[in-house]
């Protein structure tokens, strides 16, 4: 080889590797094949004791993730945002466990999540969680997750599901079919023709769960055509995408803490707070370690 030809093969080498690290500097952690980080925001208590366990619900599933998988590190903050502005830097995901509505602790900080989510931050929200105010921050939760609560559209009763068939999805991994009470959201608002959102946990309601007078939380006109005269299944967990590799989970479950002892029902939520990391889910699923009422 020439001095010449040996010299542009060296340029050329060098370019590459440039291009390499500059295409790897602007990816999450997560596409390179890293540590992977996961933060959970949980929030203040609310209800009586069992309900709404926060805080309790995250280091129940942070302990189930750190069991599962070999190269995580995972943070729980407390008592709703982090006082630190940089606690989600290097995140792969965010968990969102948390009371929702107007005094939803994302609502102060859209753009700063979006910004995480535009650079292809997972983010996962959990029961209450799921619940924003229609408008800026309805459309960012579509955006990042797919869906959420809509008031006077989205309706709360607590009621048993039973998950007789799931979808083949990373998520469901190891998940068999299974039945539980709940405080099941359903009737949530999506994305238009469910774009890149792929229902995960599916039922159709009981009357019963409609007989409480129209309200912002409890029914509507449209929610009661659509179960008690179309019969139409209603989604309560679901995954989303995004052109840019963003992954999304809701899950409108969560509210009694006492469910998380149930497998089916942990493993699930376990697989897709990893799936929206970019982490490979194993063909049974995430499991962490067997847990008990003293666990709980």
């Amino acid at each position: 080889m020439t001095s010449r030809l040996r010299f542009l093969s060296c340029l050329l080498a060098t370019m590459l590797v440039g291009t390499t690290l500059a295409t790897a500097a602007d990816q999450p952690a997560a596409a390179k094949g890293e540590k992977k980080k996961i933060a959970f925001m949980a929030g203040r208590p609310s209800h009586g004791y069992g309900a709404h366990e926060h805080y309790a619900g995250c280091m129940l599933l942070a302990d189930g993730l750190k069991n599962s998988l070999p190269n995580i590190e995972v943070e729980v903050f407390r008592n709703g945002w982090p006082q630190d502005p940089n606690a989600f830097d290097g995140a792969d995901t965010i968990v969102m466990y948390c009371d929702g509505g107007g005094g939803h602790p994302v609502n102060q900080h859209l753009e700063q999540v979006d910004a995480l989510a535009d650079k292809g931050v997972g983010i996962a929200c959990l029961h209450y969680a799921v619940e924003v105010p229609k408008g800026e921050p309805g459309d960012a939760f579509l955006d990042w997750i797919g869906g959420y609560f809509e008031t006077d559209w989205s309706v709360n009763p607590h009621w048993t599901a039973e998950f007789t068939a799931l979808p083949e999805h990373p998520v469901t991994r190891g998940v068999h079919p299974f039945a539980i009470n709940d405080e099941w959201y359903y009737h949530m608002r999506f994305r238009d023709d469910m774009k890149n959102v792929t229902p995960i946990l599916t039922d159709l309601p009981g009357p019963d769960t409609l007989r409480r007078p129209d309200g912002p939380h409890s029914g509507n006109p449209a929610v009661r055509a659509a179960v008690l005269q179309r019969k139409e299944p209603q989604h309560v967990a679901w995954a989303s995408e995004r052109d840019n590799g963003q992954r999304g989970f809701g899950f409108t479950g969560g509210h009694d803490h006492w469910n998380w002892g149930e497998e089916n029902f942990r493993k699930l939520v376990l697989n897709a707070i990893a799936w929206t990391a970019h982490i490979e889910i194993p063909k049974d699923g995430l499991s962490g370690r067997r847990i008990d009422l003293a666990d709980l």
